[in-house]
């Protein structure tokens, strides 16, 4: 057992990560050895920052946290410290189950944890994070909560009502970042087409970003969990003006059916999402979209799945992500809307929507072939160097592979590359220039 360790272990997504790189921060300016993810969490002490979101994800968590009461019980940990979504929603329930815990910590108040391991929060490292991405990129939070009460959906109950960064707060981040070698910023929110409202009334999206591709060091930046409603349409003149602002985005539809999505509470119509689409691809050409769909919603018949599959056929997303409806304690859709798709017919469905999006993301990324693309190499992984373009973001996208045996490259740098293969989940590329270039 190592003494002065502290494990943190993130479940769930990527605005954990950084409460999770927060808190580590302040932990290693308190004097303790932190480590991330490890294969093999041992040592003083364990925190492991849950997800709430979904059921799978939920199991998941408690899972881990049940893994980790085990070792404690064995004497392979000494502490075991629980924070996050799932503990912020079902704190109460968590220490009646699994006691074995020390202390459970919500998703708002975990720095309490510094104190009841006598120590405090130190101001100069205030909104400081220790990276635990590869250094070139990191993840940049610039929004909290939401407001947004889709039916489905627990992230209000979990996180509250929206609440914006201020700009200069979010700007001085960047700057900080880059002077430590980040060059490429995922923004992330719960919404961050909403960013600003909360302020002054307006969504400032478009203003903030356009900002930050101004700040020297900023090679890219890509776009997060937008949501389709009242779309802020001057981000598109930002991402289609600065050439350091990707063309990509990320944004959750969900469904296509008007009777599921008005039964959904998302307060968008079929129409309005045809048109949205039409508009993003018009007004920021190569733009890459990505989408996640749901099947098995309670009501969601035949007819209303075909018409699903028909709109992914004809929008024809780069990016897809999909799941199958699982009832949420505390949503409006548990209070009324009986979850009557059979599990199996859910799982049917995401089958064959999956196989539909395979077959257009290797359509797609055949296309991607004798064309050349700015690249940063991520890691080296075998005989590969495995890198990503604008259009694909860390870990869920699409990725380049250039072969090692063409020379010496470095991680974090960018190159142009030819792709002269694809597959339906990577490129295949050769690099055009050796020399690295920001």
């Amino acid at each position: 057992m190592r003494a002065n360790r502290v494990d943190v272990i993130t479940m769930g997504c990527s605005k954990n990560l950084v409460d999770s790189e927060l808190l580590m921060k302040q932990l290693d300016a308190n004097g303790f050895e932190c480590v991330h993810d490890s294969d093999n969490p041992e040592g003083d002490i364990v925190v492991v920052n849950t997800c709430g979101f979904i059921a799978d994800a939920k199991m998941e968590s408690i899972e881990t946290i049940l893994r980790l009461a085990e070792a404690k019980k064995e004497g392979r940990i000494k502490r075991l410290y629980v924070m996050g979504c799932l503990s912020q929603r079902n704190r109460p329930e968590l220490e009646k189950e699994i006691p074995e815990v020390d202390k459970y910590y919500g998703k708002f108040d975990y720095k309490q944890l510094l104190v009841d391991l006598g120590k405090a929060e130190i101001p100069s490292c205030s909104g400081m994070r220790l990276i635990t991405t590869p250094p070139h990129y990191a993840y940049l939070k610039i929004s909290e909560g939401c407001d947004r009460h889709c039916a489905y959906c627990a992230i209000p109950v979990i996180t509250g009502r929206h609440v914006s960064r201020p700009q200069e707060d979010i700007l001085q981040e960047v700057r900080r970042l880059v002077a430590q070698g980040v060059h490429e910023f995922q923004v992330i929110a719960q919404e961050l087409t909403y960013y600003g409202v909360d302020i002054d009334g307006q969504r400032q999206i478009a203003q903030l970003i356009s900002r930050m591709a101004d700040i020297p060091g900023v090679e890219w930046i890509r776009l997060h969990y937008a949501y389709p409603a009242q779309f802020p349409y001057d981000l598109l003149e930002v991402m289609r003006e600065k050439p350091n602002v990707c063309r990509y985005l990320d944004i959750a539809l969900q469904h296509v059916s008007d009777h599921v999505l008005q039964d959904m509470r998302r307060h968008f119509t079929r129409q309005q999402t045809v048109d949205l689409i039409r508009t993003l691809r018009e007004r920021v050409p190569g733009i890459h979209i990505r989408t996640t769909l749901m099947v098995g919603y309670p009501g969601e018949t035949d007819e209303d799945f075909e018409e699903l599959l028909e709109f992914v056929k004809w929008a024809r997303f780069e990016r897809m992500g999909a799941f199958a409806y699982s009832e949420e304690e505390d949503t409006y859709s548990a209070a009324h809307f009986p979850d009557n798709v059979p599990e199996e017919v859910k799982m049917e469905r995401l089958d064959r929507l999956m196989a539909l999006q395979q077959q257009i993301s290797e359509e797609i990324e055949a296309e991607k072939i004798g064309k050349t693309l700015k690249v940063v190499v991520d890691r080296l992984e075998g005989d590969y160097y495995v890198a990503r373009s604008e259009f694909s973001s860390p870990e869920v996208d699409p990725e380049v592979l250039i072969s090692a045996g063409e020379g010496t490259l470095q991680v974090g740098r960018f190159y142009e590359a030819l792709v002269y293969d694809a597959t339906e989940f990577d490129v295949y590329a050769s690099v055009l220039n050796k020399e690295a270039h920001t």
